[in-house]
């Protein structure tokens, strides 16, 4: 039985349509689309924009105003060591232990005597995010800029994402476009997640599903699970590829295995529910545990409808109620568990109450 609701039809769209301004305003970054936005369709792009949707429930709808979306920024590009020359190893293994001044000298030092685009790149990154020295845009635009003209990708696509953000100079999505289809040619599955949405959203680019669908493959097929994720929901709706809902559940599992919050609850309500996979619940539910610890307000919901019901897991009222009044004072309420609370007895209701207020209050 299908206990596990699914959402508004546009919740995943509005997630996709809201992830390149979150990732424009941490300019370096991959956009990430953890924090999906809200349940309505973006007013200046009706019908016509395609909406894919999520699984059998969909996933959390976190707006991206909310602390979430902050609490989890995009990831950064990290600058990788050129392949032929070991001595690189020594900037970004600096980088990596987090000895960011250790990591700028050595990097001006190579950018200057060899010129390096590695190493430029990653003087762009430290300058973008105030990392061993003061946060400079116009610095960090430069560095990525000669980084770029000599031909590396991970710099191409931070300095598109600054030029989309406005740091740094004007904003300039033609470049930014221009920039973004350089890298993904080049192999950066970033790169072309960024140009996917874009091809979506109809602005910087005239509107192609096709051609998005086709970028989203590409870093999908890379290991990128942000395109993992995107890619599974045009799969589950058929929007700009043939329906497939095994091919989309296989696309939220690897997703769900990289720690993506958006895939593992719709993973999870997959197996819960057994839509294009067999069903596991008992696995569905720990996902539904993992996915609310880390602030999911729909994995919260859908994880206290499981914990009512015992269906998974064991019965537990108090527990249940108590994930729905965190997922509540998030924006997630449920009538049907506002009267499951109002039916439990006053000792209970306080136990709930005082479990809800110690979680919000460690968050």
């Amino acid at each position: 039985m299908k206990i596990l609701r699914p959402l508004s039809v546009f919740s995943i769209w509005s997630t996709l349509a809201g992830c390149l301004v979150l990732a424009a305003s941490t300019a370096v970054a991959q956009v990430s689309l953890a924090p999906p936005g809200a349940q309505t369709p973006p007013a200046s792009k009706p019908a016509a924009k395609p909406k894919p949707k999520p699984h059998a429930i969909t996933r959390p709808p976190a707006s991206a105003a909310t602390p979430k979306a902050a609490a989890t920024p995009a990831a950064t590009v990290t600058p990788a060591p050129a392949p032929d020359d070991p001595n690189v190893d020594l900037v970004f293994g600096a980088y990596q232990r987090g000895q960011y001044k250790t990591a700028f000298d050595l990097a001006i030092r190579r950018a200057q005597e060899r010129n390096d685009p590695k190493a430029m790149t990653m003087l762009g990154e430290l300058y973008s995010n105030a990392m061993g020295v003061r946060r400079d845009d116009a610095k960090a635009a430069e560095w990525y800029q000669r980084a770029a003209d000599a031909g590396d990708r991970e710099g191409m696509l931070a300095l598109a994402m600054l030029r989309l953000a406005g740091r740094g100079g004007p904003v300039n999505r033609e470049e930014a476009v221009k920039l973004l289809a350089s890298s993904a040619k080049l192999g950066e599955p970033k790169a072309a997640y960024n140009l996917a949405l874009l091809y979506l959203g109809g602005e910087s680019l005239p509107q192609d599903v096709k051609r998005a669908t086709e970028l989203l493959r590409v870093a999908a097929d890379a290991g990128n699970p942000e395109a993992q994720y995107a890619l599974a929901t045009f799969y589950k709706e058929g929007n700009g590829v043939p329906k497939d809902l095994e091919k989309a559940v296989r696309l939220m599992q690897a997703a769900s295995l990289a720690d993506n919050v958006d895939a593992e609850v719709e993973y999870a309500i997959a197996l819960y529910n057994g839509t294009g996979t067999p069903q596991n619940q008992p696995a569905a539910v720990a996902l539904l545990r993992k996915a609310a610890r880390q602030n999911s307000a729909i994995a919260q919901n859908r994880l206290a409808h499981a914990l009512l019901s015992g269906h998974g897991t064991a019965m537990d009222k108090i527990e249940g109620l108590k994930w729905h009044l965190v997922a509540k004072g998030a924006g997630k309420g449920d009538p049907m568990l506002d009267e499951a609370f109002s039916e439990l007895s006053p000792e209970d209701r306080a136990k709930a109450e005082a479990a809800a207020s110690k979680w919000l209050g460690t968050k």
